[in-house]
């Protein structure tokens, strides 16, 4: 768990949890989040095996240097550095870039470009775009019957990629860069899943698409994929570096976001602008009052609330200016039994968090409400 950041203006998802289930890069995106104001729940969904500890990419390291390949696609720059610097520890990095040095070599986007140039080489041709689909095309256009075409695999799936090439004719090889394991320590996970159904978390943050299918497969695991495809379904955004990445997400029905430019800084901002736009914002009491996942804004300033007061106001939000039965109060206190008194000692902390008391008003014998303006209440009068 990452300690949140105040800030003076707070930041535009102060007051908002978002897990990051990223094993790369997740110090780099928790740092990004926090700036903006964010409280941040760190659970890997995967770890990934390192390069010179996989067989399997050795095994595909010799076999390309037996048999030299017509074509290279070169997917990820860090993959592309590693897997040469894997080769050299194997004491094959030489006859690695010989081979390669007389090969085409396409690479997806500007980054894998200067990590194939890093190495000595130089690609033939690099999409705009960065999308595999132009690289697809262009190879298809090309015409690829007999070709021997090696692709850097990344962790992640080519939806129809590796099978179109082979339908054209060629044969693949693929080559496994590094590889996504389950995560040795399974606790975060557990605690992120539990956070995501009792709503303890705003938003859900995928960098890869095996991360997204391993949190769903660890739900189903524990029994509770209902649960929580409910809450990524309703109350919990799911948002998705690229469109690769939300397939698993996509395939269960969860809608996703994604920003235009694939790239964690663009994530972030999508998130800044897509979590306040989904906050309750209500007229009490003279007060603006937004209610957000862990804290409120009242008139902008930042008000953190516990998890029980919490649970009090969104049951309260849901009809704002109409009366609330203590005894459904009580129902949406977590754990807290039968006596309506845990009611009472929850709206007192409420109140006392909030600084304003008359934004929630007493009816006596009968519950509490939010004291909405008169003029809004027209307005939400069937909310």
């Amino acid at each position: 768990m990452y300690e949140e950041e105040q800030r003076p203006d707070h930041g535009p998802l102060a007051g908002f949890t978002v897990g990051v289930t990223a094993a790369r890069r997740a110090d780099e995106l928790g740092t990004l989040l926090q700036r903006r104001g964010a409280a941040v729940m760190h659970a890997p969904a995967l770890r990934i095996v390192q390069l010179a500890d996989d067989s399997e990419l050795l095994g595909a390291t010799k076999e390309l240097i037996r048999q030299v390949p017509d074509i290279v696609v070169a997917t990820t720059a860090i993959g592309f550095r590693g897997w040469v610097e894997a080769a050299d520890g194997w004491g094959l990095g030489d006859d690695l870039l010989s081979r390669l040095g007389g090969v085409r070599i396409l690479a997806r986007g500007p980054k894998v470009k200067g990590a194939v140039r890093a190495a000595g080489l130089t690609e033939e041709w690099s999409p705009s775009s960065e999308s595999m689909a132009e690289v697809l095309d262009r190879l298809l256009e090309e015409g690829v019957d007999g070709r021997r075409i090696a692709i850097q695999l990344h962790g992640e799936p080519l939806p129809g990629f590796v099978e179109a090439l082979r339908e054209g004719g060629a044969e693949v090889v693929g080559v496994p860069v590094y590889r996504w394991m389950p995560p040795e320590d399974i606790a975060p996970v557990d605690r992120l899943l539990d956070a995501a159904v009792s709503r303890g978390v705003d938003a859900l943050t995928f960098t890869s698409a095996p991360a997204a299918a391993s949190l769903l497969s660890r739900a189903e695991e524990r029994g509770m994929l209902p649960e929580v495809l409910e809450a990524l379904s309703h109350d919990v955004l799911s948002a998705c570096v690229g469109p690769v990445t939300a397939l698993p997400l996509q395939s269960r029905g969860i809608d996703t976001i994604q920003p235009e430019r694939f790239r964690l800084g663009p994530l972030v901002q999508l998130l800044c602008k897509e979590l306040p736009g989904r906050a309750r914002a209500l007229p009490i009491a003279g007060h603006r009052v937004e209610i957000r996942g862990h804290a409120v804004l009242v008139d902008g300033d930042l008000k953190p609330v516990p998890p029980a007061g919490m649970s009090l106001l969104r049951a309260l939000s849901r009809r704002p200016g109409w009366v609330v039965a203590r005894a459904e109060l009580l129902r949406a206190l977590p754990g807290s039994g039968r006596d309506e008194h845990a009611v009472e000692t929850a709206m007192a902390r409420l109140r006392t968090a909030l600084g304003t008391p008359k934004l929630i008003q007493t009816v006596v014998k009968r519950g509490y409400r939010l004291a909405l303006d008169p003029a809004a209440d027209t307005k939400y009068a069937d909310a």
